[in-house]
């Protein structure tokens, strides 16, 4: 009776789709809709047909060659790429140019949640784009009147489409994240002839020179190089549960999450998970506007069409969230999660790939955007934080862990396979090492009250960060001694310091935090939370501290000094410095090539309460601040769901010094070297820097 009932349903969505593609079908034809409106719904129109038409030949397609294949992905993603942006209703600046100021910004937003149809016919989601053809059809019917509706009318229309739908959407998303059986992407990685690139067309994302050389580049490598690769990337997510001393053997979930392109290495990683006993989950960054977190992309993703389209809609959701829905979205997702909590319970966390070497975007400012009210800042902020609450009730920070990789892609430029090999062998170095080199710096770093950071040259870093005490100095340690399990490569130690007394100013003349660049970045703190901040990004100090709140603050009025560190990777600082490719390195490594700081949570966010030892046997017991403790008493005011490393490179460094309870100093790094006893080594690769450049 089930199967006879899911066999209904499929029949009932075609019908529905069947219905609206023809009436679409039908608006080239129609002048019920005046201009300047009618061009958008036409050409709206034109990109669902052209929707259906991939549909209907997709299996032709499929079989095609490889240029046909590179046609159709051209097809699909033209009208919002750079060269033809200028001319589209996914860009609001044209869509309020051609539609005016109070339906451009709305209708361009709708046109960004129809584009969603792309990923949805590959993946054969008929119900997704029926319920897309509804909404356009709707909006199109409203405009067909003798009067045009209100701005108001059409904003509700596509408010109760999200809101209508949410349990489907909310449903789709968390399940991908934790249902094995929902392998679109595991299947094409596990099944597909991977020495026949047109693999890559088959996941529906944009594909560019980077996916096809970055695929083609591995193909060049042998087994056991792939496997290596993978080997470090998977025992990284093991080691990490077990220097976390959580349990793997509870876990039979994994959630890779990673760039295309990295195909085989990613096969070779899911094979080596098996044997953990660990089944992937492959799931695509969130389409639908209702899942979205801004322009950031998190799951599988191939190459952005045009980094601008997206950030251009990170405030979308202002068009929904006002209290209502709000109640409804976290409601809805309660009720996923209490659905799948039995699939939530066993999910491990996730193993990340990130990828560098794009070109550094720094987005243009456009008056034309959507952007949330004050109000609605507020909302965001507290919705963000009820959703993490309801996340790890049902995954569990204190039995999950994570690991995070990163490679450079093509695009970094002529010496990329070099590039490429230096950084495996970053991501390899002798953590054994490393870990007797950052003791020393731990040993010292444990003996006092505060650690003075002071800038050089142009840079006006002075800050003064408190650390925690010691009640037991046998037993206990402030800082934790990284090795390469859950965050490689090797190379820091840190901590959660103490808010109250830690004061002044952080200072970068360029760092690329979250795909997106920042110029002369300045953070002020007092107390351990951010007071002033700004950057040299833009024309006007209101653009530049509008960025930064929100792209670094997320819209919170201030955040907490979550982590102070210290990175000693030396051998990623000087590669970095020997291809010219400094701004372009990860924050993963970039956070490894000097001390950094973090905005927002710990390090230790949702697991402050479960106990972390370096490898001597000392627990490590700076994991809360005088924010976070205050989940004991209202969690709502312990979290901020967000992270954000900022380093100052050596070069830009005039010291990092220790301060004692009895007023005395020991100095860590002076003038960008190494100072500290025992730490001499790290000073290698910056003396054969020095060398090459005689």
């Amino acid at each position: 009776m089930q199967d006879m009932n899911i066999l209904e349903d499929e029949k009932m969505i075609l019908e529905r789709y069947t219905m609206a593609m023809d009436r679409i079908a039908q608006i080239q034809d129609d002048r019920t809709v005046m201009e300047p409106y009618r061009d958008y719904f036409e050409k709206t129109a034109a990109f669902l047909l052209l929707i259906r038409e991939f549909q209907n030949r997709k299996e032709e397609i499929n079989k095609s060659g490889i240029e046909v294949q590179k046609q159709w992905n051209q097809k699909l993603y033209e009208d919002i790429l750079p060269e033809y942006y200028d001319h589209s209703y996914g860009n609001p600046s044209y869509a309020v140019k051609c539609l005016g100021d109070v339906y451009g910004p709305l209708l361009s937003a709708v046109y960004a949640e129809i584009r969603g149809a792309v990923v949805y016919a590959f993946e054969d989601r008929l119900w997704d784009i029926t319920v897309l053809c509804e909404l356009f059809l709707e909006i199109y019917n409203d405009f067909e009147q003798e009067e045009i509706p209100s701005a108001d009318a059409v904003k509700k229309i596509f408010y109760w489409y999200v809101s209508d739908y949410s349990e489907e959407f909310m449903d789709q998303r968390i399940r991908a994240m934790l249902d094995p059986s929902c392998n679109f992407a595991t299947r094409i990685i596990m099944e597909s002839d991977l020495n026949d690139l047109r693999y890559l067309y088959r996941f529906g994302e944009y594909i560019s020179e980077n996916e096809l050389r970055m695929a083609a580049f591995l193909n060049t490598l042998p087994q056991e190089e792939i496997d290596a690769m993978a080997r470090t990337y998977t025992e990284g997510y093991r080691i990490g549960f077990i220097n976390g001393r959580k349990d793997i053997g509870k876990k039979k979930v994994v959630n890779i999450r990673y760039n295309l392109g990295f195909e085989r290495m990613i096969r070779a990683a899911v094979l080596q998970f098996e044997t953990m006993g660990l089944q992937p989950t492959i799931y695509r960054y969130a389409t639908h506007l209702l899942n979205k977190k801004q322009h950031i992309r998190i799951g599988y993703t191939g190459a952005v069409a045009n980094k601008q389209y997206d950030y251009d809609h990170r405030g979308d959701d202002a068009l929904l969230l006002d209290e209502d829905f709000v109640r409804r979205k976290l409601r809805v997702m309660q009720n996923t999660y209490e659905n799948y909590k039995n699939l939530a319970a066993v999910h491990g966390g996730p193993a990340v790939v990130e990828i560098f070497g794009e070109k550094p975007f720094v987005p243009l400012s456009k008056k034309e955007v959507l952007t949330l009210s004050e109000n609605q800042q507020k909302r965001k902020v507290m919705m963000d934080n009820q959703a993490s609450q309801i996340t790890y009730r049902y995954i569990k920070g204190e039995e999950r862990s994570f690991t995070i990789i990163a490679y450079p892609i093509p695009e970094i430029g002529p010496q990329f396979e070099d590039i490429f090999r230096d950084t495996v062998k970053i991501n390899n170095l002798d953590y054994k090492k490393y870990e007797k080199i950052q003791q020393n710096i731990i040993d010292t770093l444990d003996m006092g009250v505060a650690v003075h950071i002071k800038g050089s040259g142009r840079n006006r870093t002075d800050l003064l960060v408190q650390l925690h005490e010691r009640k037991d100095p046998e037993k206990e340690t402030i800082f934790e001694n990284c090795v390469a399990d859950v965050n490689i490569p090797v190379g820091e130690v840190f901590t959660s310091p103490k808010l109250t007394g830690t004061n002044g100013v952080l200072h970068v003349s360029r760092v690329y935090l979250n795909e997106l660049q920042y110029r002369d970045l300045s953070i002020t703190f007092r107390n351990g939370k951010t007071a002033e901040y700004t950057c040299g990004n833009f024309a006007t100090e209101e653009e530049n501290k509008k960025y930064i709140l929100e792209n670094i603050l997320y819209h919170h009025p201030w955040l907490p000094l979550g982590e102070f560190a210290i990175g000693t990777n030396t051998t990623a600082y000087v590669v970095a410095r020997k291809y010219g490719i400094q701004e372009k390195m990860p924050i993963l490594i970039a956070e490894k090539m000097g001390p950094h700081f973090a905005v927002g949570d710990t390090c230790y966010s949702w697991q402050e309460d479960t106990p972390v030892y370096n490898q001597d046997g000392k627990e490590i017991i700076a994991r809360d601040n005088e924010v976070s403790i205050l989940r004991k008493t209202n969690l709502d005011q312990a979290y901020f769901g967000c992270h954000t490393d900022i380093t100052i490179p050596y070069e830009e460094l005039e010291y990092i010094k220790v301060i004692r309870e009895d007023g005395g100093t020991v100095s860590i790094i002076e003038n960008g070297r190494f100072v500290l006893p025992g730490t001499e080594e790290l000073n290698t690769p910056l003396k054969e820097e020095e060398s090459w450049q005689k």
